[in-house]
């Protein structure tokens, strides 16, 4: 009886003072220890981060140097392979003898084959292999592709780089115009052929164009071939026309009568 009348002397108010000093005592630990885990979750997230994106900027400068190095070690004993069996038949193993002795022998046919007996030579080979069924075609696709980017400007190959205005208005093609044509109906109308690129250089679509819906921009022909292997990551941020009079003509949207 004695200490339950002392309970009842005793002021609420101290006892919820009580209560309360002793709840926060108890939760302000778990307070710090909350702030502490949250400081460090964040603290290394931006380490992540900062070594992610330090990592990224480190393969996206290897990237192409490796592949440079890749790419040109891979030719040099690609090349070295064709002259360095005979120099280690003949006991002499030095390592890009081959690749010298190739560079040197594919100079001296560029210098034969320029000459009047060296077409006649290549003339005269071409008409074997194009009686040959199947090697014919292999070599008429493979020789205008080298066409494509040979310095020899009279062969048959790209002449300019062209943008015309594929495939509906508003959106525009790179290609390249390889010959020009007459077409007769009630009056002659020239048309250039333009060959537009689909499937990286070796297909793609043929247009006949009216020379009013072609632009040619300042590019060289290996310009544009770069642009089309690379997907059009080597274009310049700015395209100028040479021909600073040469407008689309108009043209009605295909798209119209959908919409």
């Amino acid at each position: 009886m004695a200490s339950r009348d002392l309970e009842l002397l005793i002021p609420v108010s101290s006892i919820s003072e009580n209560a309360c000093s002793k709840s926060s005592a108890s939760s302000s630990p778990n307070i710090i220890s909350t702030q502490n885990h949250s400081s460090h979750e964040a603290f290394s997230k931006v380490i992540r981060s900062w070594a992610s994106k330090k990592f990224m900027l480190g393969c996206v400068i290897l990237f192409p140097i490796a592949i440079t190095f890749y790419v040109t070690w891979g030719f040099i004993r690609f090349v070295d392979g064709f002259f360095s069996p005979i120099y280690n038949h003949l006991g002499i193993n030095i390592f890009g003898l081959g690749f010298i002795t190739s560079i040197t022998f594919i100079f001296l046919v560029g210098i034969f084959m320029s000459s009047w007996l060296g077409a006649s030579v290549l003339t005269l080979g071409e008409w074997f292999i194009k009686k040959m069924p199947l090697v014919s075609y292999i070599y008429a696709a493979s020789k205008q592709i080298s066409a494509a980017i040979s310095p020899d400007q009279s062969s048959n190959a790209f002449k300019e780089v062209a943008i015309i205005r594929h495939p509906r208005v508003g959106e525009y093609a790179l290609g390249f115009i390889t010959s020009s044509v007459i077409l007769r109906n009630r009056h002659e109308e020239e048309l250039f052929c333009v060959y537009v690129p689909t499937n990286h250089l070796y297909l793609g679509d043929i247009y006949l164009i009216s020379p009013n819906d072609i632009l040619r921009p300042n590019l060289s022909v290996r310009e544009g071939i770069e642009i089309v292997i690379s997907g059009g990551m080597s274009i310049p941020q700015i395209l100028t026309t040479v021909d600073a009079h040469a407008k689309f003509a108009p043209r009605k949207s295909t798209y119209a009568s959908k919409v």
